[in-house]
């Protein structure tokens, strides 16, 4: 009996120690320094911008962005900062003309929901996919610009770090 005991304790330590790794693992596939890849990114209606880097960091269940670059126009884009929970309640955004509130969800390990609304009506969707190699991830947002237009855009970006 002593041996059925410690090999059900060793299978539970071990269930364990692999729900925590995945867990901890999926987590991590969002984490990091991504960089916009023009050449494979496509913008409908365009323009671009002409650079933007995003800085990822999950904390539980919220994650931090950080975002800055070049708009089209080659002004700055002003460093912003997010933290939004993945639990897919609307939270409010200040300052931004497109928007009044995001609402984030994770899909599964690899991948990400934002709603954006303004109004009360949701403008646009962006689904991204993080490659399983952990190299890269790819934003597809669709709905409608503040100015009326329809949006199909495809952002794909390259892990720095």
């Amino acid at each position: 009996m002593k041996g059925f005991q410690s090999a059900l304790c060793a299978a539970v330590s071990l269930m364990w120690v692999l729900i925590l790794a995945t867990t901890a693992f999926g987590a991590d596939n969002f984490t990091g320094t991504w960089k916009l890849n023009l050449q494979m990114s496509q913008y409908n209606p365009g323009p671009p911008p002409r650079s933007l880097t995003s800085r990822v960091e999950g904390m539980g269940d919220t994650i931090n962005f950080t975002f800055d670059g070049y708009d089209s126009n080659g002004a700055a884009i002003v460093p912003e900062e997010l933290s939004i929970k993945l639990d897919g309640k609307d939270y409010p955004i200040a300052d931004d003309p497109t928007r009044d509130t995001v609402a984030m969800k994770k899909i599964d390990d690899y991948t990400t929901e934002e709603t954006n609304k303004k109004d009360g009506k949701v403008t646009t969707i962006t689904r991204t996919v993080y490659a399983k190699d952990g190299k890269s991830r790819t934003a597809t947002t669709t709905g409608t610009n503040v100015d009326g237009q329809k949006i199909n855009n495809v952002a794909f970006f390259d892990r720095l770090r």
